[in-house]
């Protein structure tokens, strides 16, 4: 019998919210701006472009891109997705070999504008990111401002749990169904399936997290831990927690992971892999679907640092809030945890 996945609340790290208000009443209320890893060399064949978007999708803007620039579609790239009902400013890579730059002045439209243009050697890959800076405002907001501005004082401090955005698994949650129906056999797409197969290890890692939260551990070690470096993607394994892991997790220089289920090893040992033993026996289709279709075991940081976090009132019914998360988290994690939509 094919199991049902329904969407749970996971649980907040401050509290309940403290408000209320309207996100995404406007574009402009919700604005996006990749930072990335490098530099571009300026020489090479792939024309890498940086365009300011407003209510389309990056998907879109890839295909037009390729029209535009009379190459196939997979010779355009860029680093990640990027939200449609928002004002994001990301970079796409267009592969000209042996050919100069088309006029991108005239690919603009009333909805996406070339900020720049550069040359480099190698295509743009996804996650290539070092975060990206948010600018975010809460319209119609009521609620306890005095509690609110505790939790982003918090929140500043401390961090966030690294939760998946709701996002992540589509409409109503449904791409987790969706990926249960393909797990028995159902066809679909390659774009489909790369995004219920995302659903699937994005709620699994939630579910994890939220043990977590919930026992109040997501920040702090557990026996068998692996742990990853803030901003970076190495990491090591630690079978005891000791006073010099204790001092790097106060100061929120390493975080303990969880894990993104797949073929092979989780990584972890002791008390931890027996926590996610336990959630991946209580899902047995999802694991073994992934496995089924090959997706390779990672681990995902149960923290993100908030960094550069600002708010005001302006005036008391609209709150903004500027901030920076790493490539990965969802900005939408920041929020839920003061406001109830």
């Amino acid at each position: 019998m094919m199991q049902t996945i329904q969407m749970p609340l996971w649980p907040y790290v401050y509290g309940q919210p403290a408000g209320t208000g309207k996100i995404r009443s406007l574009p402009e209320d919700f604005i996006v701006k990749e930072n990335l890893a490098f530099e571009p060399s300026g020489s090479g064949e792939h024309a890498f472009l940086q365009i300011e978007k407003k209510g389309e999708n990056t998907e879109y803007v890839a295909r037009q891109l390729a029209r535009f620039a009379n190459v196939r579609q997979r010779d355009v790239s860029y680093a990640g997705l990027k939200d449609r009902h928002a004002i994001t400013t990301q970079w796409f890579s267009v592969w000209l070999p042996g050919k100069a730059d088309p006029d991108w002045a005239v690919f603009e439209t009333d909805s996406m504008k070339v900020l720049q243009s550069v040359r480099h050697a190698r295509k743009l890959k996804r996650g290539v990111l070092s975060g990206n800076s948010f600018k975010l405002r809460v319209r119609d907001w009521q609620g306890d401002k005095d509690q609110t501005i505790a939790q982003l004082e918090a929140m500043k401090n401390n961090g966030i749990a690294n939760y998946y955005g709701s996002q992540r698994f589509g409409n109503e949650g449904q791409n987790v169904n969706k990926a249960l129906v393909m797990f028995l056999g159902a066809k679909v797409g390659r774009e489909q399936r790369s995004l219920y197969l995302s659903a699937v290890r994005s709620y699994l890692f939630n579910q994890i997290l939220a043990y977590r939260v919930d026992h109040e551990n997501w920040n702090q070690p557990l026996k068998g831990d692996t742990y990853v470096f803030d901003l970076s993607n190495s990491s090591f394994k630690s079978s005891e927690s000791d006073p010099e892991i204790i001092r790097r997790l106060a100061e929120k220089e390493i975080h303990p992971t969880g894990a993104l289920f797949g073929k092979g090893d989780v990584g972890v040992s002791g008390d931890v892999l027996a926590l996610e033993k336990c959630i991946a026996d209580a899902y047995p289709q999802l694991v073994e679907g992934l496995v089924a279709f090959g997706v390779e075991t990672d681990r995902r940081a149960l923290r993100v640092n908030v960094s550069d976090l600002q708010w005001q009132f302006i005036p008391e019914e609209v709150l903004e809030l500027v901030f920076t998360l790493p490539a990965g988290s969802y900005a939408t994690s920041v929020l839920r945890e003061i406001i109830k939509e």
